[in-house]
């Protein structure tokens, strides 16, 4: 496995969406799940039209006040098939009382002033007699100030991100992004008290970050490869789906190299060994993920561990609770391991091959709990019956796993459900059709899925182009809508 790992000193920063609705009362679910599809990417573009959207953010940070001001550009490439009179984003961080101050926006250099931003909802009116036709680029520019809230974690009902604390500041959904067209709407949902409800369609990105006290600056984890100028950190990551960025002046980082790619991890000086098992556990999981599924496609993954009670996914970086650290007693079947591996995994199932992580979210979350089967099975054999029993069986899973996120239950009764319910689906499917077939039906999904927002129907069509044996039952026993 990868050795050569070297300490060094670091520092990090925090993000994250408050819980707005009650579980009681669930928004309109707007389509069935399994219902999304995207407009399939033809042969005949333009070479003149990009395929992704892309985000150029002018990020400077203000560590100690707790503020960030941006200029963002957006250019986005219309393949809905259909002209456009508006565009619709997300922006997450007006969720919270005055931390998004927009001062200024426009499309294609003339100003917007008819705009409108509702919640997290930001409408944005093209020209009547100017629409964005099909195979076509608009160009969105956007200047705002973001005044970070704090982390509150103890009057939280979720993990909280976005936003400022003790030990670090985090940048999670942080700048405004066009969401999804799909079936005739823009794929935008409301936030919950568990799980994601955000849905990101695959981008490039530039982020040119400067801090406003160069001299006492932190060192900084983010989702993107990095080059410094000496003045500013320049960023840049491809077909993404969001990018992260933690600070924090009381880190250290160590690294490993796993082929091409640097792995980070980032952690508090006391969980020094803590640190190192879930670089070494992560480092071990991108190999084999990337032999198993296929090639992990960025330059860099890091793994920050995080002042809040829960882990979460990002493009090349994912946060990792500080609890996990405090229950590492050095063994590899223990929950740093698992989550770190968990994590590692949502490089390919989210940040790859994505999915609406709200109508749908056993889709990634599934597939990467039933991942970490497969680490153990590849790395540790003699633990796998341990994994089961550990982390799975202990919950007694069960339900059909293809709810979406507003079903009324809780986040315990939420992750028996889909992830460990649909890890025990998976089993069952892969004793069913045999190893190997299954193995090539996971690497044929990666390879249709990857830069796409896959659903159910995708995911069935696919598994029925490789299986030859009737599993139908399975499937009865596991979901509700099929």
């Amino acid at each position: 496995m990868c050795r050569n790992i070297f300490v060094l000193l670091l520092l990090l920063t925090s993000c994250n969406f408050p819980a707005t609705r009650s579980p009681t009362s669930p928004p309109a679910v707007p389509r069935p799940a399994g219902q999304m599809t995207e407009t399939p990417v033809t042969e005949a573009r333009s070479p003149s039209i990009p395929e992704r959207e892309k985000y150029t953010l002018e990020t400077s940070i203000d560590y100690d006040l707790h503020t960030v001001n941006v200029q963002e550009t957006i250019l986005y490439p219309n393949h809905t098939g259909r002209s456009l009179d508006k565009l619709v984003l997300a922006v997450a961080p007006n969720l919270w009382p005055k931390c998004f101050v927009l001062n200024g926006l426009s499309a294609d250099n003339i100003p917007v002033l008819d705009f409108s931003l509702n919640a997290h909802r930001l409408e944005v009116p093209l020209p009547a007699s100017h629409p964005l036709a099909p195979d076509s680029v608009a160009t969105i520019s956007l200047s705002y100030k973001l005044n970070l809230p704090f982390l509150d974690q103890a009057h939280s009902l979720r993990a909280r991100i976005f936003g400022y604390g003790d030990i670090q500041m985090n940048l999670v959904n942080w700048y405004p992004y066009i969401v999804p067209w799909s079936n005739g709407d823009w794929v935008i949902h409301e936030p919950w008290s568990h799980g994601e409800y955000l849905v990101y369609p695959a981008a490039d990105f530039e982020v040119n970050l400067r801090y406003t006290d160069p001299d006492n600056q932190p060192v900084t984890a983010a989702s993107g490869f990095a080059e410094s100028d000496g003045e500013s950190i320049h960023y840049t990551l491809s077909e993404g789906r969001a990018f992260a960025i933690s600070a924090s002046r009381d880190f250290l980082v160590s690294s490993t190299r796993v082929g091409d790619v640097t792995v980070y991890s980032y952690y508090l000086p006391i969980y020094q060994q803590a640190g190192l098992a879930a670089l070494n556990a992560s480092a071990q999981a991108l190999q084999i993920f990337s032999q198993k599924f296929g090639p992990y496609p960025h330059k860099t993954l890091s793994m920050v561990m995080a002042d809040f009670k829960d882990s979460m996914e990002f493009s090349g970086l994912y946060f990792h609770s500080r609890s996990f650290y405090d229950l590492y007693d050095g063994r590899p079947d223990d929950y740093l391991t698992f989550v770190a591996v968990h994590e590692t995994g949502h490089q390919w199932w989210f940040d790859q091959v994505a999915n609406d992580q709200a109508l749908e979210p056993w889709l990634d979350e599934s597939l990467t709990t039933y991942s970490e089967s497969i680490f153990y099975e590849t790395l540790y054999p003699d633990l796998l019956p341990l994994w089961w029993s550990k982390r799975i069986d202990f919950f007694e899973p069960k339900g059909y796993i293809d709810i979406p996120v507003y079903e009324g239950q809780n986040d315990e009764t939420y992750k028996n459900t889909v992830y460990f319910n649909g890890a025990h689906f998976l089993q069952d499917l892969r004793e069913r059709i045999g190893d190997e077939t299954f193995l090539v039906f996971l690497q044929d999904y990666y390879l249709q899925g990857q830069g796409r927002i896959m659903t159910a129907n995708d995911f069935f069509r696919i598994l029925d182009g490789h299986a030859d044996v009737d599993y139908s039952d399975i499937v009865r026993a596991y979901f509700k809508n099929r």
